[in-house]
């Protein structure tokens, strides 16, 4: 069951000390609807990431830009199975065109994620996004 955003964003708000962000993220990554073990695959896995990470994506409806995106995801390691969740909650199930104008970046950073993840991470946080994204394009020019 994926969180929304908006009540992470309020949970997170909630949370001073980022040890207790951090074991937030830990337990939203365990909230992930599990990726199947099909779906751990090298298509499916995304480039640039430390750890591994898997995203697979479903399209609804479409082509074009009211193509409604649905992504499930997994990961090795337990924060960035959170970051995982915080990406899908940002992204999944929202139409290929919203998903394009969405400035992630912009929601990581108010969260103060930018600030306390390390750069490999960061690099990882790109990665994931400009998968999804690029999975938006595609929808759209379908």
């Amino acid at each position: 069951m994926t969180t929304a955003l908006d009540e992470i964003v309020a949970n997170f708000e909630l949370l001073d000390e980022w040890d207790d962000r951090y074991r937030y993220l830990i337990e939203l990554g365990k909230g992930l609807e599990p990726l199947s073990e099909e779906a751990h695959n090298d298509a499916n896995k995304v480039r640039g990431c430390a750890s591994q990470v898997w995203l697979e994506s479903r399209s609804e409806g479409g082509p074009g830009p009211q193509t409604r995106l649905h992504f499930l995801g997994d990961s090795d390691a337990h924060i960035v199975r959170g970051l995982v969740a915080l990406a899908l909650a940002i992204f999944s199930g929202r139409q290929a065109s919203e998903i394009a104008a969405t400035d992630a970046f912009a929601i990581y950073e108010r969260l103060g994620l930018a600030a306390h993840l390390t750069p490999q991470r960061s690099n990882g946080v790109r990665s994931m996004i400009e998968r999804i994204k690029s999975d938006a394009r595609a929808a759209v020019g379908a």
